[in-house]
């Protein structure tokens, strides 16, 4: 934008600087793309409290690392409160909390105004029990200066699919719906063929007949029933398409013509190794490099479905943004698990940047638990103004004038806002 189009224009770096961080930090979240928060009433679904910060499978893979006095089968045994006074000893006052997870949760209780200097556990408590689960759903979003997040709602869970088909859509106009569907293209024989028969669909484990048929009916049901604004699936770093695979079958003949017909992306988040420690149990999760070519070939093959993808290996990030170049309807988001952490997320923002200037999102917090919604929201704000402070001021070098209204229009749309764009929400 140049000074004809409206506001005052930044004229030197310091002006620059100063306008980006005010943006970053106070723009209004347009909406998290992906996390596995839910509303108030789903329950126990919904996790948040200083016990559940905590005991998050992050800092319980950092604990059995650091304190190897307690087993894991040993800590899975304790209670919920014995856990994260295990955590909190071994990792808070025994060691200086450093690893970004553990500085994650010292945000959070500072951001609440608690008193992270005293360390009371106690405290920390009474503070989450003083409130009801809709007062603090209220709190954790103003704190975080959250509009919408999108949840992963899972139609193979026993509890939470029967509060779908009881109370219908979600009437919380700040928790979007993503149906997730790992069973159908991980262990379609073995798990979700069953379940699919089960519910009424005329569907075999050889996807023969009208197996294919049926499941793309399955999954345009499950979208509008919970009206999904995206279909998603993790799959693992060894996935290729095509491949001699029932997901090859499935994601040509069910995944894709249901994401086209009701008009919704395809969200396959790709890279994980499951289980590379099965004592970890949901911490023993590991990351590989998984093969940009099946993305590429995902694109190329299904030219009118648009994907919605984040990998999770950082060796993969380069070669991913050369391909969203060469594909309209590839659409990066997001620094997935492991790259969370604040090097990996500034440098892969900075490559993105460079490479497919705004047409990405930036980010996405992948939050388990409520509460850590603010901090991974709070410190990268702070690694985005870092980004985009260097890029505004080398196009602001050769003479572009710049006005903070385009920054914040640019802000708003790596942050969500080009997402909900792109799926007609905005």
């Amino acid at each position: 934008m140049s000074a004809t189009d409206g506001g005052n224009t930044l004229n030197t770096r310091a002006e620059i600087a100063n306008a980006v961080e005010r943006v970053c930090l106070n723009t209004p979240l347009p909406v998290d793309v992906h996390t596995h928060l839910y509303s108030a009433r789903f329950g126990d679904l919904l996790l948040w409290g200083f016990d559940e910060l905590v005991t998050y499978h992050y800092l319980i893979a950092e604990v059995c690392r650091t304190n190897r006095s307690v087993s894991p089968a040993q800590f899975y045994a304790m209670s919920k409160i014995e856990q994260a006074d295990h955590i909190w000893q071994s990792l808070f006052i025994k060691e200086s909390p450093i690893s970004e997870a553990r500085r994650g949760v010292l945000t959070v209780l500072e951001s609440f105004g608690l008193d992270v200097a005293g360390g009371n556990p106690a405290e920390y408590r009474e503070f989450f029990a003083a409130s009801t689960a809709d007062e603090h759903i209220d709190r954790v979003f103003e704190v975080a200066n959250a509009e919408k997040v999108v949840m992963t709602n899972d139609p193979f869970d026993d509890q939470e699919r029967p509060i779908w088909e009881s109370e219908g859509p979600e009437t919380d106009e700040r928790f979007l719906a993503a149906l997730r569907i790992d069973p159908m293209l991980v262990n379609w024989e073995g798990q979700a063929a069953p379940r699919l028969a089960e519910w009424g669909y005329d569907v075999s484990a050889d996807l023969s007949g009208k197996s294919t048929a049926e499941a793309r009916r399955f999954l345009v049901d499950w979208c509008q029933r919970i009206d999904a604004c995206y279909l998603a699936v993790s799959l693992e770093a060894d996935f290729v398409y095509p491949a001699d695979h029932s997901s090859t079958k499935l994601i040509d003949e069910a995944v894709v013509p249901a994401c086209i017909e009701l008009g919704i992306p395809f969200a396959p988040m790709i890279g994980v190794k499951r289980q590379i420690n099965p004592e970890l149990v949901l911490a023993g999760d590991g990351v590989g490099k998984c093969d940009i070519g099946s993305v590429e070939r995902l694109c190329v093959t299904h030219p009118d479905c648009d994907f919605l993808v984040t990998l999770l290996s950082r060796e993969n990030q380069h070669e991913f943004c050369v391909a969203a170049r060469k594909f309209p309807n590839l659409k990066p988001f997001g620094c997935w698990w492991f790259l969370n952490d604040p090097s990996i997320i500034e440098e892969m923002t900075r490559e993105r940047v460079e490479l497919l200037g705004l047409s990405f999102v930036a980010q996405h917090s992948d939050c388990r638990i409520l509460d850590q919604l603010v901090y991974k929201w709070k410190h990268s704000r702070r690694i985005l103004a870092k980004v985009l402070t260097e890029k505004y001021q080398d196009i602001a070098a050769p003479g572009w004038q710049l006005t903070e209204a385009q920054i914040e229009a640019d802000v708003s749309g790596l942050m969500g806002g080009n997402f909900l764009k792109w799926i007609g929400r905005a």
